[in-house]
């Protein structure tokens, strides 16, 4: 893999000490409920610590001993370390965080390695779905102070048939993530919805997203707020696409990406921004994407909307609104919203559904 980007020091966060009671939920394992603690909202607090002085000591262990169908917030802390393998947050458990301890997210890293081409136990491959190192179906989730990553060696694996290595992705309704990162190549961060009848919010804020080939990409309805995104260069032309929405018909909005900065060490005029993904199982969907004030780098193409597997977009699906630095050209290839278009693409507007969800405030 290549060498990370590291982003600026963050204050390191102590973790009081907790005063631990059991707690049993119908079904369920004992787990330990916390009296008092850094979330007054968390009614459930599991920690998680590799050398066994916590509650559990992987991540999956972790969500297997929270309470299912859980109605108030479930709290689950890592100590620093690196915890590999496989995690699925299933739709049985709902209102699951994932913290890191210290607050900053290079201490816990959750990670495996495996791609849509790696063999499967028994046959076939694990396709792009199965190779997500995390997988979140729980509505509610939440993550903060951790760092999501596929390691996954491409230039180990060349007879691999697929190099698509998700670090998460996510199926679930009211999900965020708050200073985290999310570290990968191709398809690294999967943000979908339960079906395509079924809408999903998503907001990412204050957080890393590395990758090279349509490395943010889905069918949620998701808000990327003041984050980095890193497109991570490549021996090719073009250097790879940053994102790869695949917006279903049935739902009114797609990507929203704000007050961000996407980088890179690509050569310049390497990179598409956005390319319109239709599945196969969707070829009538309409992807759609804003950037809006967010800083763009030199290394993107002056025409940066491209097609995929011979779909174009559709007219106004891919849109700019006073975005800026050395990549953010205007022309005829760019469709830029007027300032009335831009006050219909705020975060609310993507976010807030019928029932007014506001995880930006």
């Amino acid at each position: 893999m290549p060498a990370r980007h590291r982003l600026s020091a963050r204050t390191r966060v102590a973790v009081p000490a907790l005063v631990l009671i059991p707690l049993v939920a119908a079904g369920s394992a004992p787990v330990a409920h916390a009296a008092c603690g850094p979330r007054p909202d968390a009614a459930v607090r599991i920690v998680v610590a590799a050398d066994g002085s916590g509650d559990a000591t992987t991540a999956q262990e972790a969500v297997d001993l929270a309470p299912a169908h859980s109605a108030g917030r479930v709290e689950i802390v890592f100590e620093p370390g690196v915890y590999a393998g496989r995690v699925e947050v299933d739709a049985a458990h709902p209102n699951l965080s994932f913290v890191g301890g210290t607050g900053d997210p290079h201490d816990v890293v959750l990670t495996d390695d495996r791609a849509a081409g790696t063999p499967k136990p028994g046959g076939g491959t694990w396709g792009t779905t199965g190779s997500a190192t995390v997988t979140v179906k729980g509505a509610g989730f939440r993550a903060r102070g951790v760092t999501f990553e596929n390691a996954f060696d491409e230039a180990a694996h060349p007879e691999f048939g697929g190099h698509q290595a998700v670090a998460v992705k996510t199926a679930a309704d009211k999900v965020v993530f708050d200073d985290v990162r999310f570290l990968g190549n191709q398809d690294t961060l999967y943000l979908d919805s339960p079906s395509a009848t079924t809408p999903a919010r998503v907001y990412v804020h204050d957080s890393y997203i590395e990758g090279d080939v349509d490395f943010v990409f889905g069918r949620a309805t998701a808000v990327v707020d003041d984050s980095t995104i890193r497109a991570l260069p490549r021996d090719s032309d073009p250097s790879g696409y940053v994102l790869a929405p695949s917006t279903s018909r049935e739902f009114e909005r797609g990507f929203l990406l704000i007050d961000s900065r996407i980088v890179s060490d690509a050569p310049a005029g390497s990179y598409y921004l956005g390319r319109p993904w239709h599945p196969s199982s969707a070829p009538d969907n309409d992807p759609r994407v804003v950037v809006r004030d967010t800083t763009l780098g030199a290394f993107l193409k002056e025409d940066p909307w491209t097609t995929m597997s011979g779909y174009d977009w559709n007219e106004g699906s891919a849109a700019e609104y006073d975005n800026h630095g050395a990549g953010a050209v205007v022309n005829e290839h760019r469709p830029q919203l007027s300032d009335a278009q831009a006050a219909d693409h705020e975060i609310e507007d993507y976010l807030s559904g019928s029932d007014g969800w506001s995880p930006q405030r």
